[in-house]
């Protein structure tokens, strides 16, 4: 039952967050900026930046490769570069250039659609859409996460959004006074109507040939999901628990 003023969160939202808007946007240049800047806030505050980067550093050893899909202004994959104990190859992906114009010099800039990843089979030890999977409608899920985890040569790590009452609550008391541009308080409540329940996010891996994906939940309402790519002569492409 939904909670007077809220809307019903039982099912995910369809609608599509305004920086997500295809082809000549409302959205200006100048705008964009502000409200990736306002998202930057958002992670290095709840974006559960260091639950990802433990979730991630068991399969990054010395010379290891990461990818980030959807990464908007690179500042996650910039931060786990800066925590992790050594050298690694960051890559992030992202369908506009405009998102990317700020991205940190360390991260390696590929402009792409998630649809059509121009990387060949294992090409990172890590993919990780951190912050993403949101933005796909459900029946997109599936397929998505089967093409990333053929990226993969160790793990896919998948943190996104639990959606709850609490958060969007929170995001409409606090967003309005938080952000400076406008576009991040619609996304970000958008956002969380769009996020995921548990047992949503397992039916997606299950569809994906997925099913030994461990998923955990994490402060604040985000959800880890973490499939590793088993070893030795007899692995096939299904996830093992974390």
């Amino acid at each position: 039952m939904s909670l007077p003023g809220l809307p019903d969160l039982r099912q995910r939202s369809r609608e599509p967050e305004l920086l997500d808007t295809a082809g000549p946007s409302s959205v200006s240049d100048v705008e964009i900026g502000r409200s990736l800047a306002d998202l930057r806030l958002v992670n290095r505050w709840l974006g559960g930046r260091r639950r990802l980067l433990d979730a991630v550093r068991p399969h990054l050893g010395p010379g290891g490769s990461l990818l980030d899909v959807g990464c908007a202004s690179a500042d996650l994959p910039a931060f786990l570069l800066s925590r992790l104990e050594t050298p690694v190859l960051a890559v992030g992906l992202d369908v506009k250039l405009a998102h990317l114009k700020d991205a940190p010099p360390l991260v390696r800039r590929v402009v792409a659609h998630v649809g059509a990843l121009p990387f060949p089979n294992a090409a990172f030890d890590v993919v990780t859409p951190s912050l993403f999977l949101h933005h796909l409608d459900t029946e997109d899920l599936a397929p998505i996460l089967r093409d990333l985890y053929r990226l993969a040569r160790r793990a896919l790590v998948v943190s996104d959004l639990h959606r709850a009452a609490v958060p969007h609550l929170f995001g409409r008391l606090v967003f309005p006074a938080l952000f400076r541009s406008p576009v991040s308080v619609h996304d970000g409540l958008v956002s969380i109507r769009r996020g995921f329940r548990p047992a949503e996010l397992r039916s997606a891996f299950e569809e994906a040939g997925l099913p030994h994906v461990r998923i955990r939940r994490r402060f604040p309402y985000r959800l880890l999901a973490v499939a590793v790519r088993p070893e030795g002569p007899g692995a096939t492409g299904s996830g093992t628990g974390a």
